[in-house]
């Protein structure tokens, strides 16, 4: 079919960031950016997939070096290379099959094998994709084609979540007679996966639809009925604090780290499907090829857990469980609420005051058990004290800080006068 009235921004090739000139004819746009433009959804980065029926690699290639843009050969023997702009990213593939609609019948899902002509402005929908769109369902395109790529067993809830869908019944219960193949995907695939799936309450409930499609009990084999249950009260707990800590709303929802996709939230779903001891879920998450970063996250709020949920915590014991938490805090406390609501008749607004204190002393950035400021430096002691660097002066400067946190002292003449104290103690 050719389209008519208004084009989606996407589709118009004067928008796209290299010149249509440089493609061949034919030449067809194919994919989720095909799907998405069809939908009217809009992407700030945009991911544009192009299939060509020869020569994609050396295509790609002139584009990347007319524009001084990135390129990545991702497929040399599927003839598969991407070129990296600074706000998009434009894949050319080579096509698959004597035409474009063998091409399109070897994809996983109807709704994504649906391709653009830019040149003739048509729609190209040989297995009417374009009609499950309309019906909000993710339909495979043939159970062969799921297992040939058993990643797309994962894609199937992922893609239903960030779309808002249904998956087909035929769909459904074919991923399930094809689950024990998931085991034959590289982790780390597996993992991308899993971290869309973890970022928000739509993804929660299709990650326990791959679990009870025994999908994810390789990667989470300590995980229990009782764990995704959690995943659910973590999505519940952080709306609850959305309207009373907007600021630790805020950071509930940022990335551990720029580089590392997982969301604080996320890390604590994360530690509610590992196992309880830091050292188990440790190797559990190295083996998914989770970073450093997100493995220590998941690891400090396991360990730091019963800390947080020990009655009375004095003033010192406060100081030192922020100083061993840092940011790790919001995904701590979440995961304390978690718990406590499983065993508790209370609800989630009276739980929260549990917390009251700890987290007012979190958010407020002149607190001095949460954020202390040195009274005094190791030098300045080394100086007052004449006394030589050693672990020692460690020592006397969190007793400082400690004492300064209590209340017990607020100058630094009162800091090097308890450090002389102690000294002779």
């Amino acid at each position: 079919m050719t389209m008519r009235g208004s084009i989606h921004p996407t589709l118009l090739p004067e928008n796209w960031p290299f010149s249509w000139e440089w493609l061949p004819q034919p030449a067809y746009m194919v994919g989720g950016a095909v799907r998405d433009a069809l939908l009217g959804r809009t992407r700030e980065y945009w991911d544009l997939d192009f299939v060509i029926p020869s020569d994609a690699v050396k295509v790609a290639q002139s584009i990347a070096r007319h524009y001084h843009v990135g390129f990545v050969l991702l497929d040399p023997q599927r003839q598969i290379a991407r070129v990296v702009f600074p706000q998009a990213t434009v894949d050319f593939a080579q096509q698959e099959g004597e035409s474009l609609e063998a091409d399109l019948g070897r994809r996983d899902f109807t709704i994504n094998a649906i391709a653009y002509n830019p040149h003739s402005q048509e729609i190209i929908d040989p297995l009417q994709g374009r009609a499950d769109l309309e019906r909000g369902i993710i339909k495979m395109v043939s159970p062969a084609n799921l297992q040939d790529d058993p990643l797309r067993l994962m894609r199937a809830y992922r893609q239903a979540a960030q779309l808002n869908f249904t998956i087909e019944a035929t769909t459904q219960a074919t991923i399930q007679s094809l689950a024990s193949h998931i085991t034959q995907v590289a982790p780390e695939r597996v993992r991308v996966e899993i971290n869309y799936l973890l970022a928000n309450s739509l993804g929660t409930f299709w990650l326990i639809k791959a679990a009870e499609n025994n999908l994810l009990a390789p990667f989470f084999p300590n995980a229990t009925p009782q764990s995704w249950e959690k995943l659910p009260l973590a999505d519940t707990i952080a709306g609850l604090i959305a309207g009373n800590w907007p600021q630790l709303s805020l950071e509930l929802q940022q990335c551990v780290r720029h580089t590392v996709k997982t969301t604080w939230l996320g890390v604590t779903k994360l530690a509610c499907l590992v196992n309880c001891q830091p050292e188990v879920a440790r190797q559990e998450l190295k083996a998914l090829t989770y970073s450093d970063a997100e493995v220590k996250a998941v690891t400090t709020a396991l360990r730091l857990l019963p800390k947080l949920k020990s009655d009375n915590m004095s003033v010192r014991e406060q100081y030192f469980f922020f100083q061993e938490v840092g940011n790790v805090f919001p995904a701590t406390v979440v995961l304390a609420l978690v718990d406590d609501t499983l065993v508790s008749a209370m609800s989630g607004d009276s739980l929260l005051t549990v917390y009251t204190l700890l987290i007012s002393r979190y958010l407020n950035p002149n607190d001095l058990v949460a954020h202390p400021t040195k009274l005094v430096s190791g030098d300045e002691l080394i100086i007052a004290l004449n006394i030589s660097p050693s672990p020692k002066l460690g020592q006397l400067l969190t007793e400082i800080a400690v004492a300064q946190a209590e209340e017990k002292i607020s100058t630094p003449e009162e800091a090097i006068a308890l450090a002389q104290q102690l000294l002779v103690d």
